[in-house]
């Protein structure tokens, strides 16, 4: 085993190939593009992944989608623009029922918004993107070490739900830099079982509302709602072996913080002085294990990159008031949540001492 160098993008690639990935579609976009070239170099040496760069994003998606039917464990990797474009084509993966995973390096939007600059804004995307209602199973790593874990999570939970799941990172994230030994974290891969397209019989993938026999079921609404509580039920039932998350810092503090992703590891200064808990599967909420920490603490601070995407989230799973920091227009640093602590009353009055805990923090594994 031996520790090296590893950039959060390339850790993503790493753990892909690692679950099993043998095929990428991809689209260049900042600040995700390392994924595409990195994806690149490893197919000009290793035949059996195959690699393709799509003319846009709706192409890249919908290449996955097909490269899966065909067999293979397949990805994608972009930025906010470029996920929006992805979104039919994500709902019709859930429709269908194709595993696949989608990473979006998120970038602050709308729009182009700031190519360069870290955001955390599409939390809400990630859940609600598509059309209609479906389940989706969302993580968002913290350290390099994790983009690689949560890349193999993903493909796993991709191939037990067979549905699109979504990994979440960020510009800073994904241009991190950490020494780590990835031949360290020795996770088990869950074996593709979906039989490819041309394994012969027939089967029929029809984005309108079927019957199991394929005759059209589009007026049908208890056949729907059938298919659709299946499904769910599901693909809920395979988040719940997913049920990551950390808590951690000063759990004797009157205050809770929540944080994720990149705004987790800027906050680590004031680890002395508030208790954390850091969500890593962002979707389907982790409802249970926040409302029995949440409990304990008489105020909580939720501290993101958007404009209270996750904060209302926690006040309808919770049904209590929360503070905010927003950090916004990529301002994410130390000092912007020093001052929007101060903006709502909750800046403790003397900074934490440095070094207070490592940046993985404690965390609680998955619930079952």
């Amino acid at each position: 085993m031996t520790k090296r160098l590893v950039q959060g993008n390339e850790a993503v690639l790493l753990g892909a190939v690692k679950a099993g990935a043998t095929f990428f579609a991809g689209y260049p976009i900042s600040p995700s593009s390392e994924i595409l070239a990195q994806a690149s170099v490893y197919a000009a040496h290793h035949p059996e992944f195959r690699f393709l760069q799509e003319e846009d994003e709706i192409a890249s998606a919908n290449a996955i989608l097909g490269g899966s039917l065909a067999g293979a464990k397949s990805f994608t990797a972009t930025s906010g623009p470029g996920f929006s474009l992805m979104q039919e084509a994500i709902g019709y993966g859930h429709k269908v029922g194709i595993p696949c995973v989608i990473v979006n390096v998120m970038r602050v939007g709308p729009g182009t918004g700031m190519p360069t600059m870290p955001g955390q804004g599409d939390l809400n995307q990630a859940r609600y993107g598509s059309t209609g209602d479906y389940t989706s199973i969302v993580f968002y790593p913290s350290t390099v070490a994790e983009c690689y874990e949560y890349a193999i999570h993903s493909f796993n939970a991709a191939e037990e739900s067979r549905s699109p799941v979504i990994l979440l990172s960020d510009a800073f994230l994904g241009h991190l830099n950490e020494v780590t030994d990835l031949d360290a974290i020795d996770l088990p891969v869950v074996p593709r079982t979906l039989e490819p397209l041309a394994s012969g019989g027939t089967r029929l993938f029809s984005g309108v509302a079927t019957y199991p026999d394929g005759e059209p079921a589009t007026a049908d609404s208890d056949e729907f709602i059938r298919q659709y509580n299946e499904t769910r039920n599901h693909s809920l039932g395979v988040a719940e072996r997913y049920a990551f998350y950390e808590y951690g810092w000063n759990k004797e503090s009157k205050t809770l913080v929540i944080a994720f992703g990149i705004t987790r590891r800027i906050a680590q200064p004031l680890a002395a002085h508030f208790a954390l808990f850091r969500p890593i599967r962002i979707w389907p909420t982790l409802d249970e294990e926040l409302t029995e920490i949440a409990a304990r603490y008489k105020e909580i601070v939720v501290i993101e990159g958007s404009d209270g995407q996750y904060a209302n989230v926690v006040e309808r799973m919770l049904l209590r008031r929360v503070e905010r920091v927003p950090l916004l227009g990529g301002r994410m640093s130390i000092e912007a949540i020093r001052e929007g602590l101060d903006a709502i009353g909750m800046l403790p009055a003397e900074p934490a001492p440095s070094g207070s805990e490592s940046p993985a923090g404690s965390r609680a594994g998955r619930a079952g």
